[in-house]
């Protein structure tokens, strides 16, 4: 009887893994940085008038762009707390501090650039978000593959941002 009663404690309940509503919370924290970002860059007007490379894509394509990804950078943080099924805290508060650097890191890219005109300070920005977004997606990866790999557009698109930024940085200095 003790023994059954050992097995039934240490089976995973539906209690130790994050449900619905922290999914829910995740995605109005990445839906907020998406808002103040979107504050802080404004009209789009200093895009527009910005010397540009022949590859910087038309304003109007980040909007869409940045509402996908945020919804993909809640979705795998959820997934990455969850685990792999197990009910292992192991790697949970590294991995989602990783994940919480990295969206500051992104918060803090949209005033640097738009507002503030320091497209130097805003490519440092993006390269450390890059060094954040790697170990998030390390950390991810030792959590749940799925988190992990939910990250890597975003990687795709962040890696295209900085090498824009830098292009823009360079034409308009």
């Amino acid at each position: 009887m003790a023994d059954l009663r050992r097995e039934e404690t240490s089976r995973p309940t539906r209690r130790s893994r994050p449900g619905w509503p922290t999914l829910l919370l995740l995605l109005a924290v990445c839906y907020a940085v998406a808002a103040l970002g979107s504050v802080a860059a404004g009209s789009g007007e200093t895009y527009r008038a910005l010397d540009r490379p022949s590859w910087a894509p038309p304003g109007w394509l980040f909007g869409p762009v940045w509402t996908v990804l945020y919804g993909t950078i809640a979705v795998a943080a959820w997934l990455a707390l969850r685990g792999d099924g197990d009910s292992s805290r192991t790697g949970r508060v590294p991995a989602m501090v990783w994940w919480s650097v990295q969206l500051a890191l992104n918060l803090a890219w949209t005033p640097l650039f738009f507002a503030a005109d320091a497209y130097g300070w805003a490519f440092a920005d993006i390269c450390l978000l890059l060094l954040a977004l790697a170990a998030t997606i390390v950390a991810f990866a030792r959590r749940r593959r799925a988190a992990a790999l939910l990250l890597l557009p975003y990687a795709a698109w962040v890696t295209y941002a900085a090498a824009l930024n830098l292009s823009i940085w360079l034409l308009n200095a």
